[in-house]
């Protein structure tokens, strides 16, 4: 998506949108963490935005998430489920039926939470453009929580009922930042209820759909990083190869757990 002229100044820098890509699990983040890489170790000083779905089922847990209940470890042992890890924190996601954000932000607040707060702005103004009021959680973080779900502090995102409808976590490198979120839309209750004991979030009456979130969110983050011309840029055959090799890093073997 490049921004018409009139939303562009003699100013303007590039930001980069990747075309939304359905990868296995790992692959999805061996490639939010080489785009931060390029960041700061290649001087790419332009922001990533991208939007992706998953090729299976799979539950993500946070960078410092070390327990891993029997149930989980069978589900990832009869191939019901894909289990890796997450280079941010926080605690565990299931990925299934929802629709993922990410953006590599080099200009990002150095305060995490101002900077949760810029970037919840604009998904907040997103989802407002779906007929959706999002407002943050109010939750105090609470290191080593399994169930990412299972609370909402004010790096996440709910609505008047109080559900959470986005969960957001940061991986931090030389100043540079990668915020990556999960929006489940329409989660599997029976494979969700397996792995955390709970109904997954509702909507009513329907989930909005993955197409229409990603184009509103597209919207508001170029909205509000405006001094950047967004254009499409896909990968190259290096990132794609550099990612499959940076994809072990983050599989976890169902076989050896």
């Amino acid at each position: 998506m490049t921004l018409p002229a009139s939303c562009r100044s003699e100013h303007s820098r590039h930001g980069r949108l990747l075309p939304n890509l359905t990868l296995n699990g790992a692959e999805q983040m061996a490639l939010d963490a080489l785009l931060l890489q390029q960041c700061w170790a290649k001087g790419h000083q332009q922001p990533v935005l991208r939007f992706y779905g998953w090729r299976r089922p799979s539950l993500s847990l946070g960078r410092h998430q070390r327990d891993i209940p029997e149930a989980w470890r069978n589900l990832a042992r009869t191939g019901e489920l894909d289990l890796l890890r997450r280079p941010s924190g926080g605690g565990a996601v299931l990925h299934a039926g929802g629709l993922t954000y990410a953006l590599v932000w080099p200009e990002a607040p150095r305060q995490k939470r101002e900077a949760y707060l810029q970037v919840n702005h604009w998904l907040t103004a997103g989802f407002a453009k779906l007929g959706v009021s999002l407002n943050p959680g109010v939750a105090p973080a609470e290191a080593g929580a399994v169930n990412c779900f299972a609370r909402s502090t004010a790096a996440d995102l709910v609505d008047s009922q109080g559900t959470k409808r986005i969960g957001s976590a940061q991986f931090w490198q030389h100043g540079h930042l990668l915020q990556h979120g999960e929006i489940p839309l329409n989660s599997p209750a029976d494979l969700w209820r397996t792995v955390f004991g709970t109904d997954p979030p509702q909507w009513r009456p329907a989930a909005p759909d993955a197409s229409a979130v990603e184009t509103a969110l597209i919207s508001s983050f170029s909205e509000g990083l405006s001094n950047h011309v967004w254009t499409d840029q896909p990968l190259s055959s290096e990132e794609r190869t550099l990612m499959q090799q940076g994809a072990e890093r983050y599989r976890l073997d169902a076989s050896a757990l």
